[in-house]
């Protein structure tokens, strides 16, 4: 072999070595890379685990990148009395120079507590459980925290109209804001109200009621439903459409306001009228000696009412066990009376009837009735106690008026009951 055959040989022997020689280093290298890579990413991606669990333990925040600054919130004033509330760069002031309560106010941009205070207009569709069920809502803290006036709740039961509309129209005039209007008639009764009339828009979600069934004391409660979603109704008044006032607003209002009582007759009778319409089957709900009589034409506070539409556990009984002959509605509310509330009651109607001739009703007055010496001895001819003192003024309201005797009542109001 020839010097220049070796000299090749050696070059391609030295070729072939360093190729290899670098295809194993760039091998090695790249499996370096590789496990290197691989390291680092699981490294990280246990300290990011890490991280993220142990900051919402410790309180700490990442910094990954600067935070929005939130907007400012906006500034809030709410109108009230001698009160003034803001709200601004998170600092809210309360500041008040009496302690006068707030006047709540209707606002169309929020949702406050005069939106949750607001009635319902009196047509609603909520079924008689959904409405029992809202009317029976007691705040517990007594305290209200509002400016508050109270009102009177004036209930009609009625067939169909109010036939002495035009007298207690009289009777309103001018004191808005003092009294509440509910009527229950017929739902039969298709009669359209005026507008300009006090008793628009006052008819309530009615049903059939029978003279003498246990229908009468359903619609008293929900009359007495309806009138409770007002929170400022704190008196309620039970009329017929033959009712009339005897005195003029303000007198009447006083005098209920202030009252210290409720008026609900629980006059225990021995005779068939009375004790004879109980049912041994009312046991042990309602026992003899718990059974009371009275008139159906109440005038109580909102405590009083609120028990009745929740009651379920005596106006169950009636309804099972006092049918005519045994009427509900000369019944049911003072028996329920005389069980919880027998210190509360005056044990008399603010409501004047004339049962001197018997039977199952009670007197009529048409017009030649209607004199100033019997309206003035409707008004004075008798005495009672009231929170505590003598007094001649005993009834408020009488019945039975009949549409003929409107033109004279609406001659005597002026000068002998002062409307206006």
């Amino acid at each position: 072999m020839t010097m220049k055959n070796r000299d090749n040989e050696r070059f391609i022997t030295s070729s072939f070595l360093n190729f290899f020689t670098h295809i194993i280093g760039f091998g090695f290298g790249l499996l370096i890379g590789i496990s290197l890579t691989s390291y680092l990413s699981k490294t990280f991606s246990l300290n990011f685990q890490i991280q993220q669990f142990l900051l919402p333990s410790f309180g700490l925040k990442p910094q990954l990148s600067p935070p929005l600054s939130p907007p400012p919130p906006p500034s809030i004033t709410i109108a009230s009395t001698n009160v003034n509330v803001s709200v601004s760069k998170n600092l809210t002031k309360v500041l008040s120079d009496s302690k006068e309560k707030r006047v709540i106010k209707k606002s169309n941009t929020r949702k406050g507590l005069s939106d949750f205070l607001e009635p319902p207009i009196a047509m609603h569709d909520m079924s008689e459980e959904e409405l029992l069920w809202r009317a029976s809502m007691v705040p517990k803290i007594q305290k209200v925290p509002f400016k508050q006036t109270p009102k009177i709740a004036f209930m009609f039961l009625t067939k169909g109209a109010v036939l002495l509309a035009p007298l207690w129209e009289k009777f309103f005039e001018g004191n808005d804001g003092l009294y509440s209007i509910y009527v229950h008639s017929d739902p039969s009764f298709t009669e359209t109200v005026p507008q300009s009339s006090i008793f628009h828009g006052r008819r309530i979600p009615s049903k059939e009621v029978k003279w003498g069934e246990n229908s009468m004391i359903e619609a008293e409660r929900r009359l007495l439903a309806n009138a409770l979603l007002d929170f400022s109704n704190q008196r309620f008044v039970l009329l017929s459409e033959a009712c009339i006032p005897l005195f003029n607003f303000s007198t009447i209002y006083s005098y209920l306001i202030n009252s210290t009582k409720v008026y609900v007759e629980t006059l225990d009778v021995l005779t068939n009228v009375g004790r004879g319409r109980y049912s041994n089957n009312m046991k042990p709900q309602i026992d003899l000696s718990q059974w009371r009589k009275g008139s159906q034409w109440f005038q109580i506070d909102r405590e009083l009412a609120i028990e009745i539409v929740s009651d379920e556990v005596y106006f169950p009984v009636f309804k099972n066990h006092c049918n005519p002959p045994c009427y509900s509605d000369e019944h049911y509310i003072p028996t329920l009376v005389n069980i919880k509330f027998l210190m509360r009651t005056a044990n008399r109607t603010l409501t004047w009837v004339d049962w001197s001739k018997g039977g199952p009703h009670p007197s009529k007055f048409i017009r030649p009735d209607v004199t100033i010496d019997f309206l003035k001895k409707l008004r004075h001819g008798s005495s009672c106690d009231y929170n505590g003192q003598t007094s001649n003024i005993c009834y408020l309201f009488a019945r039975k008026f009949t549409p003929h005797a409107l033109d004279r009542l609406l001659r005597f109001t002026p000068k002998l009951m002062q409307f206006n």
